[in-house]
């Protein structure tokens, strides 16, 4: 089987397992999420849809956060940690949707790599999930399974996986994809314990590299 094969196997598997995959960061706004991802780094999106409440509350519109000083947001947003470095980037962020973007958030892959904060991952999250275009987000559980799966080859840099990945993932197949692998990576392909590969649905098919 090639790694083409393989991986549209894998896919047809995990939209049996999770139908309903999608993005577990809140947001009803295209600017919010990008918020949301920014306080994610090194934090639970539970955690993160949380403390949101309290800073769209104060703050409910891409204007009203530009205007706050970075040290209001960072007295919100601390319980998500790095408190200052995040609040300093959504508040940079922010005003240059304001005063580049008539406060929206603009819907080309480079232009979101130019806002302070976005990075690959953070760009091809808003691209699939607000634009409904072609994105594939390499976060830890996409790094961790696909090298376990045999689809990348000892990759650990993200920027690389989703090279690799581009190359054997149909292109709009791939956010849906990176949503899946997020809950299998979750509930069984775990990372802190033992996997469940015994309750898997590709424990036939996975070569478990790694595990």
């Amino acid at each position: 089987m090639t790694k083409k094969e393989l991986a549209l196997e894998i896919i047809q598997r995990l939209k049996e397992a999770y139908p309903d995959a999608g993005c577990t960061l809140d947001y009803n706004e295209a600017w919010k999420l990008l918020v949301s991802v920014r306080l994610a780094a090194q934090c639970t999106d539970a955690r993160v849809n949380v403390v949101v409440q309290d800073l769209y509350a104060k703050y409910p519109t891409v204007e009203a956060l530009a205007e706050a000083e970075p040290e209001e947001i960072e007295a919100i947003v601390r319980p998500c940690g790095l408190g200052k470095s995040k609040a300093r980037d959504i508040s940079a962020c922010m005003r240059m949707l304001r005063d580049e973007y008539d406060g929206k958030v603009p819907d080309d892959f480079n232009t979101l790599l130019k806002l302070p904060g976005v990075g690959r991952k953070s760009a091809n999250l808003i691209m699939g999930d607000v634009f409904g275009k072609p994105a594939i987000v390499t976060d830890t559980h996409c790094i961790r399974l696909t090298n376990r799966m045999g689809l990348v080859d000892g990759i650990k840099e993200p920027k690389k996986v989703e090279m690799a990945l581009w190359k054997i993932i149909p292109p709009e197949e791939g956010s849906d994809f990176c949503h899946r692998l997020v809950m299998h990576g979750r509930e069984v392909c775990t990372a802190r314990t033992k996997p469940y590969c015994d309750r898997c649905c590709l424990k036939d098919i996975c070569p478990k590299i790694g595990v």
